[in-house]
């Protein structure tokens, strides 16, 4: 399958794949745990760090494969590809990113990716113009668009899979592996025809680009892809207001509010039996668990993994610190069974576990919190309740 490859080229190819998956599935993986239209630009950054990942390692390919001196780059053919890897990277994303991700979601999300990877790869293949004619074997072909189905599906699952920082690198080798195997036993069934004198293969006076302007266009694009990766395993700034101002330093911005240590241990719960015989009847035992519905049935979370719960039409969506799953419950209902020690409604849309708080910062009229976990996810606060959260939190505003 390498044979007459540059090995270090191949190897290069495999390491961009895989430093673009792991780029994109970290910004796909924030996704769920962002309001509002941000998680808009986080799915573009997303598919657009994979599809350069998988343009990138087929053109790296390409470059340490024995093609024909002549060779040259169709620019429309090269342009098309890439947008159609984007699109189909896109919308598999969107599949897997929003909505509860069941069995059936995510075979077709990866069908999908699979596809795209397969399609990209070919079309591209037929912006190659020289004086050859180009051959595929069948049985490759299919073979080829198989292995990119199959570990495309490894790499979502393993995206999905909740086992902290460890997920994102199995699902971004396993997307390495679908991009960067898909195209080299594409190129096995490969083969270059060449052509009588005088006949030139496909040109026709397009617009076309030497393997130098290529080379040039594929290195920009892997700092690209090397800059992201390297970005994305910075700490978020935002963190960094939580530690305390050493002394004699200036204080932290006024606008963040630094939270007091919070016993991780419930405070005692008030009893809630009417004064005087007069009053609402006892409050229901706190539920131990939350049901959520996964692809396989209903599961549970333990309340003490519970971040935030979210109002989504007559259902709520619950984050755990990794992910969201829908719960039957309504918000209502689950304010009702959540213990008040522990939980508040911050907003009418929001409930947070108050020992997961991580940061609050005020933003226009309200303030936005930050709950800690594997994927952290900011939920809003109304104006009407900063003053509780503050209550609730112990919070005090340093000054210089």
């Amino acid at each position: 399958m390498f044979e007459g490859h540059d090995p270090y080229l191949v190897a290069l190819s495999v390491a961009i794949a895989i430093l673009g998956g792991y780029t994109g599935f970290s910004l796909a993986a924030r996704i769920r745990g962002t309001p509002g239209g941000s998680n808009r630009i986080l799915l573009a950054g997303a598919a657009a760090f994979l599809a350069f990942g998988i343009w990138t390692m087929h053109f790296v390919g390409m470059l340490a494969a024995p093609l024909p001196p002549d060779t040259v780059y169709l620019v429309l053919p090269t342009i098309i590809s890439f947008l159609i890897c984007a699109l189909v990277v896109g919308i598999s994303l969107f599949f897997v990113s929003i909505g509860e991700p069941s069995l059936k979601r995510v075979i077709s999300s990866a069908v999908l990716l699979g596809a795209g990877i397969a399609s990209m790869h070919y079309v591209g293949i037929h912006g190659l113009s020289g004086h050859f004619a180009i051959e595929h074997d069948g049985v490759f072909v299919l073979l080829s668009v198989v292995v990119a189905m199959v570990t495309a599906y490894g790499g979502l699952r393993a995206f999905l899979a909740q086992q902290a920082g460890f997920r994102l690198v199995a699902s971004s080798i396993a997307f390495g592996v679908a991009v960067s195997g898909m195209h080299y036993t594409a190129m096995a069934g490969m083969h270059f025809v060449p052509l009588a004198a005088g006949v030139h293969q496909h040109l026709g006076g397009g617009l076309a680009a030497s393997q130098q302007i290529l080379s040039i266009i594929v290195a920009v694009l892997s700092f690209v892809i090397a800059a992201g990766f390297l970005l994305s395993l910075v700490p978020d700034p935002r963190r960094q207001s939580l530690v305390p101002a050493i002394a004699g330093d200036l204080a932290p911005s006024a606008d963040v509010l630094v939270p007091e240590p919070i016993a991780t241990v419930a405070a005692p719960r008030m009893s809630m039996a009417p004064l005087g015989g007069v009053g609402r009847p006892p409050r229901p035992a706190p539920a131990p668990r939350l049901p959520v519905e996964g692809a396989d049935g209903t599961h549970f979370i333990d309340i003490a993994d519970v971040r935030s719960v979210r109002a989504d039409a007559h259902y709520t969506r619950v984050h755990d610190g990794t992910r969201e799953r829908m719960c039957p419950w309504s918000i209502s209902e689950a304010e009702a069974q959540l213990d008040p020690a522990l939980f508040m409604r911050v907003h009418r849309s929001h409930i947070v576990a108050i020992p997961h708080v991580a940061l609050v910062r005020k933003e226009g009229d309200g303030a936005v919190i930050e709950l800690d976990g594997i994927s952290p996810h900011r939920v809003p606060v109304s104006r009407a309740k900063i003053a509780e959260v503050k209550a609730r939190l112990g919070l005090s505003r340093r000054h210089a």
